[in-house]
């Protein structure tokens, strides 16, 4: 009986692990205050920079509690990073630029390609604190494809007129007419802090350039958003409230004609 009893609690347990991620979107309760909000992200994100380190290929990683291998590694929080009026963090690595004399300047309305991977986070309290939970991957051309994506549409989607993005030309709301229902702001005002690689060929391996930490309110907040992240899924995913982080490299960027 004792035997069974065992039994029946580590599959509880294991139950339990794996309905984790699902739980935390479902009890999410949002704050009425959207202040009480943003306050939750900039404590989650100091707390996911303390958790977390950059291996060799500037991939992030978190510390293990058990593998010693990483006690040496320096936290995000301890490499030199700026943050920006609207909240963003940017962590730009150390000897993983372009060489100067070709590196190039990324403009706002630039053609860029882009290795990269992102999650999406919800920040809520946690033991009294702001931490990110229901971690849900919003991009990853690094472990998807393994080929840099061109001109994603949360960092450029034309409105000019008589060259409209279909998505916006073909919107039947007021709001998806609107670039910022595509695009992550913060993200591109981080991105014109770095330099892009003079257009490498996509087979380059990877190395990757440094973080962009979006807080919610620097990404769509409360606002209407498009409906689905980038990561290939077909049903909707809300990004209301989420905060997200961006692990990349610019391949390239040329003058876009428009």
């Amino acid at each position: 009986m004792k035997k069974i009893f065992l039994y029946i609690l580590a599959g509880s347990l294991c139950f339990s692990a794996c309905k984790k991620s699902d739980d935390d979107v479902n009890t999410y309760v949002e704050p009425e205050d959207i202040n009480v909000q943003n306050n939750y992200d900039d404590q989650a994100i100091k707390k996911f920079m303390d958790e977390n380190y950059l291996d060799v290929q500037g991939n992030i990683k978190s510390f293990s509690a058990t593998d010693t291998t990483d006690d040496k590694e320096k936290k995000l929080s301890e490499l030199p990073y700026e943050t920006l009026p609207s909240g963003t963090i940017y962590l730009i690595r150390k000897d993983a630029q372009p060489p100067a004399a070709t590196a190039q300047d990324i403009k706002p309305n630039d053609s860029i390609r882009l290795m990269v991977r992102a999650n999406s986070y919800l920040a809520t309290l946690s033991d009294g604190k702001g931490a990110f939970t229901a971690a849900a991957t919003f991009i990853n051309t690094i472990n998807g494809n393994g080929v840099p994506i061109l001109d994603p549409k949360f960092y450029y989607i034309s409105n000019v007129a008589g060259k409209e993005d279909p998505l916006i030309k073909n919107a039947t709301t007021d709001a998806a007419k609107q670039p910022g229902y595509y695009m992550i702001s913060g993200f591109n005002e981080a991105l014109q802090k770095f330099k892009s690689y003079d257009n490498i060929p996509n087979s380059t391996p990877y190395n990757l350039q440094g973080v962009i930490i979006v807080p919610s309110k620097a990404a769509f907040a409360r606002n209407p958003h498009y409906p689905y992240n980038y990561a290939g899924y077909t049903s909707p995913i809300s990004l209301r409230n989420r905060s997200f982080v961006f692990n990349f490299q610019v391949y390239g960027r040329i003058n876009r004609p428009y």
